[in-house]
């Protein structure tokens, strides 16, 4: 239940600063975790991304105000954080499906999105396997691509990257680094500090030199929840961290640690991988 509370403050500090820059590290802050996993956790459990839960709120918020004053189109953009009324219609209307001028209009038909709190809700019907694993600092080496920190935007991005990489022959050059006593391939978001540069490996544990145009992370030591999965790519993998964020954190008596995640492809075969998804835990 701590976990649950410790989600609502971060909500009630959205709910309260709509009309200023919504700051995600601060946010993620008051939920105690990094806002890389901040903003994971709430897509897995609201269904939809941070930003647009903000976007909805606001214009949910600036409806009101256009239907009960004499406030301007202009003001209010100002006021919810679009520099022009151009970007601010388009995003009322993305909400409403009219223009803000309309919606002062006695009889307008507007839609409104009330403030999300989270509740636990054990569910438990089907098994999920797990194992700890306590396992010391190791290198990987691959390749890698900066991550936008609202990680919707990487949903497009990622993929990408692992087409491409298969494309140009750098996937077989990643799996000739990979040490024979620690099989797999990685697909791990290294964050550090929410004011450093986030990066997305696509890597092998491995002892090797760096090649022109790779790069290397060492992931430090830790204790882990590992959860096998098996199954079509990529919602198999979706569906497992989806589970795994709102049935088996919430329960476990352990919190997300200070480490990235990973997920370990022992079989990439898109139609059936098999794989593990790596999570850093601490105990509550």
């Amino acid at each position: 239940m701590e976990w649950i509370e410790r989600l609502n403050r971060a909500m009630d500090y959205i709910e309260t600063h709509l009309t200023d820059d919504v700051d995600y590290q601060e946010a993620a802050r008051l939920a105690c975790c990094s806002t890389f996993h901040f903003q994971r956790m709430f897509s897995y459990m609201a269904g939809i991304p941070l930003s647009e839960y903000i976007r909805r709120r606001k214009m949910t918020l600036a409806a009101l105000e256009l239907q009960g004053g004499e406030e301007k189109v202009l003001d209010l953009a100002l006021k919810y954080g679009y520099q022009s009324p151009t970007a601010f219609n388009r995003a009322f209307q993305s909400i409403h499906g009219i223009a803000p001028s309309e919606a002062k209009k006695a009889g307008a038909c507007l839609g409104a999105y009330p403030p999300l709190s989270f509740k636990l809700i054990l569910k438990g019907v089907e098994k999920m396997e797990y194992r700890i694993e306590k396992k010391e600092s190791f290198r990987i080496l691959g390749f890698r691509i900066p991550m936008e920190k609202e990680i919707e935007k990487n949903f497009a991005t990622v993929p990408k990257f692992w087409d491409k990489l298969t494309r140009d022959g750098s996937f077989e050059k990643i799996l000739s680094k990979m040490d024979p006593a620690r099989p797999g391939v990685l697909g791990a978001c290294c964050c550090g500090s929410s004011e450093e540069q986030w990066y997305y490996y696509i890597a092998v544990a491995s002892d090797g030199p760096v090649e022109d145009g790779m790069a290397e992370y060492q992931i430090p030591a830790s204790m882990w929840a590992v959860f096998p999965g098996e199954g079509p790519m990529p919602q198999a993998i979706q569906d497992l961290e989806k589970r795994i964020a709102t049935e088996w954190f919430p329960t476990s008596g352990y919190e997300y640690g200070n480490s990235p995640d990973f997920e370990l492809y022992l079989d990439n075969n898109p139609a059936n991988a098999k794989f593990e998804v790596w999570m850093p835990i601490v105990k509550k």
